[in-house]
């Protein structure tokens, strides 16, 4: 097992490295990266932990942050649905869809769908006209994935998972040499993870690395897709205190190494009582314009049948707050 975690370590942390070194000439990784909707979280549960979530993650949601979460998934289906309010009038909307194999493991189906609003077009125009441009009326553009994720416990402390991600991006029409070409491209992405439990306390340990891809070579630029290590862990406090499982108060933190800008910490917390109600916050650092978040979730078991609601608010500076809402199935 120690060989085991030790190679998928070497190879994840290499992995990243390939295609960042070229970037690493003492200067900031900003600005080097497309298809970057890639990067926003679309779960409230996670958001609202400062997106300390890596570790976290044991249900369907953790297809879109760490497929390994998905192992602990052992029986049923379990369903995801969420939107997402994001700055500048764009919205997220995002669902997926886990089934457990028993011994033979978890498959789950994603998909993700960016509405970026209304944009306006426009064309330079020469002579008189006092604005300097002509409307050519709204540009269509929007951004998806499709993903297919598998994992499996590997023993009944360590679990890996992988996915793989159809995404796409439409940025309008762009004018080429032969007249006018749609601006639109399509890659294959994969996301991988690890998740180990110690047995100690809950204290859980786990590595994931997203979007992992070939560049993105649209009709005039080529770019790398946000490609991300994270490295996190998570424990719950009250099990120093006390045995009794219906309460946690976990507490969890990671670090992402992202292509496009610089080292990231995400830390967060989740007090749960009684399976019934669960007050989330955490805090991203080293962020231009998110920071701090906060959510609560409420959910109930009847039957072996369990439904959750959850909501998320996060701080985004001078632009008005995200807003998360999702709601979360087991049958």
């Amino acid at each position: 097992m120690k060989k085991i975690l030790a190679i998928l370590v070497f190879s994840m942390f290499y992995l990243i490295r390939i295609p960042s070194a070229h970037t690493q000439v003492g200067m900031k990784k900003l600005g080097q990266s497309t298809m970057n909707f890639l990067k926003i979280g679309v779960s409230p549960k996670a958001a609202a932990m400062g997106n300390a979530y890596v570790s976290m993650g044991n249900d369907v949601e953790s297809v879109f942050y760490n497929p390994a979460g998905l192992a602990a998934i052992t029986s049923g289906f379990n369903a995801f649905a969420s939107h997402t309010q994001w700055i500048a009038d764009i919205n997220y909307t995002a669902g997926a869809l886990a089934k457990s194999f028993g011994n033979f493991g978890t498959f789950a189906v994603s998909v993700l769908a960016v509405d970026y609003g209304d944009i306006q077009g426009a064309d330079l125009v020469s002579g008189t006209d006092a604005k300097g441009y002509v409307e050519t009326g709204n540009i269509d553009v929007g951004a998806y994935a499709f993903g297919l994720a598998y994992a499996r416990p590997i023993s009944n402390r360590f679990s890996m998972g992988g996915q793989i991600q159809y995404v796409g991006q439409k940025l309008g029409d762009a004018e080429a040499a032969t007249g006018m070409t749609e601006n639109t491209i399509n890659k294959l992405t994969f996301n991988f993870g690890i998740r180990f439990q110690t047995g100690v306390k809950d204290f859980t340990f786990a590595m994931a690395i997203r979007n992992f891809a070939t560049q993105a070579k649209y009709e005039e630029v080529t770019a790398q897709l946000p490609l991300i290590f994270i490295v996190g862990s998570s424990i719950d406090l009250l099990q120093f205190f006390s045995n009794d499982s219906r309460d946690s108060f976990l507490i969890s933190a990671e670090f992402l190494h992202p292509n496009n800008y610089t080292e990231r910490v995400n830390v967060g917390g989740q007090y749960s009582f009684m399976g019934l109600v669960s007050l989330r916050a955490g805090y991203e650092f080293n962020r231009d314009l998110a920071g701090l978040s906060a959510g609560i979730g409420l959910g109930h078991t009847i039957g072996g049948k369990r439904m959750e609601i959850n909501y998320s608010y996060s701080d985004f500076d001078f632009f008005d707050g995200v807003n998360r809402l999702a709601v979360n199935i087991t049958f």
